[in-house]
């Protein structure tokens, strides 16, 4: 297996502790740096925009309960710059970038270009970037940069509106990355389609609001322009690797079209889902890539090891799942303002939680040998030494354990 680290930069109370921004940075370079030194592979980072707290006082807060800010991070490419210059080995991924709000695809393209042209002058830079990039999980963000529904179909479309504005928004991206010069009339036009829609009724109402019975409804441009090429043009394309955040497998099959794209995958995705995406992907994969890879598809879990010295295995095992359900259950009381223990079970039973043995037999149980995690540590847990440690136990204590049983 691969191992890689989910850093969130999360200022949100836990344990009754709520760090400033700078502690919080601190906490966070300390952790990458000790990322960097155990040997994870990437260093996948949160972002976020706008004030989450300032949010709950608006007309239709998407997160009322949610106490401090999601995240901290608001510029991926600022904060790489920062972390190569204070690693050696580790490679940097964001998780995720929204292409859709703060100028839109063609500006998050150019930002790219021009990192990489910077982080590509040392010609034995081999390092990459990892881009990650999806729509974004709240929509006031997107609100504040424009990308609103513009009339009533776009409205009661809801999500599968947003999820065709991000189809044209990662088109967009990737072939200006791939060096394309570009005009808006260039893009696949979206459209709405029986297919998009759960039932007959839903699909009704779309084709009442649009005034057609048509099978497809098309959707103007949501970013229009004349013919454009980013800059800079010579850039480090050998030190780029895009991640899309979707499931949606026409999207993930269009991207392929203009590069190798790997797929991100969240810790609560359904194993069929993973599966199926894995055989669609062998297919589809842009050659240049080579053959598609179960790695290629980095999984997110949530850790809550216990490996304190002095500790019976039992005591370690106890203490783990105490920490597991208490971090879990805040955080879906913040997100949703009430606790619900069905849905605190089901995050656990995705979860790695107990001792040093029994999350090797957790992993060794539910993951492939060729899988990428994304291990969570610093979920709801500001103890920056306790974080570190956790990291360390891993690599010292897990992942050999997990090496032995996967070689015998």
């Amino acid at each position: 297996m691969d191992y890689d680290v989910f850093f969130s930069i999360s200022q949100t109370p836990a344990n009754g502790e709520l760090p400033s921004e700078a502690t919080m940075f601190s906490n966070f370079f300390a952790q990458v740096e000790a990322a960097d030194r155990l040997g994870y592979g990437t260093a996948w980072i949160a972002e976020s925009h706008l004030s989450s707290e300032v949010q709950k006082s608006n007309r239709n807060p998407v997160i009322p309960h949610w106490q401090g800010e999601v995240g901290l991070n608001v510029d991926m490419l600022q904060l790489a710059h920062r972390v190569f210059a204070r690693t050696k080995r580790i490679q940097v991924g964001s998780a995720i970038t929204n292409i859709l709000c703060m100028g839109g695809p063609v500006a998050h393209a150019e930002r790219v270009a021009y990192f990489l042209a910077l982080h590509g002058l040392d010609p034995e830079e081999q390092r990459r970037l990892n881009v990650g990039f999806a729509a974004g999980r709240f929509d006031f963000m997107n609100r504040a940069s424009g990308v609103v529904p513009r009339n009533p179909v776009e409205e009661a479309a809801g999500r599968v509106w947003k999820g065709k504005i991000f189809a044209e928004a990662a088109e967009i991206f990737c072939r200006l990355l791939a060096g394309e010069t570009l005009s808006s009339d260039d893009i696949s036009q979206q459209a709405l389609g029986r297919g998009d829609f759960r039932t007959d009724e839903d699909w009704e109402r779309i084709q009442e609001l649009a005034g057609t019975d048509s099978d497809s409804i098309p959707l103007d441009p949501q970013w229009t322009f004349e013919s454009l090429k980013i800059i800079p043009q010579d850039f480090r394309r050998d030190l780029l690797q895009l991640v899309i955040g979707s499931h949606d497998g026409p999207t993930q099959e269009m991207v392929q079209a203009y590069a190798p794209c790997h797929v991100f995958n969240l810790s609560i995705t359904r194993p069929e889902v993973i599966e199926s995406t894995h055989q669609r992907l062998a297919a589809a994969y842009h050659p240049e890539g080579g053959s598609w890879e179960r790695r290629n598809m980095p999984r997110t879990t949530f850790v809550f090891l216990n490996a304190e010295p002095g500790l019976t295995p039992e005591a370690q095992r106890e203490r783990a799942h105490e920490e597991a359900r208490a971090a879990l259950a805040t955080y879906w009381t913040a997100l949703e303002g009430t606790l619900d223990p069905s849905k605190v079970e089901r995050a656990a039973d995705n979860a790695l939680i107990g001792n040093s043995e029994d999350v090797a037999q957790q992993m060794l149980e539910r993951f492939h040998a060729d899988d990428r995690l994304m291990l969570w540590f610093d979920f709801f847990n500001h103890d920056n030494a306790r974080v570190i440690s956790n990291m360390e136990a891993f690599m010292s204590e897990v992942a050999p354990r997990v090496a032995e049983a996967m070689n015998r």
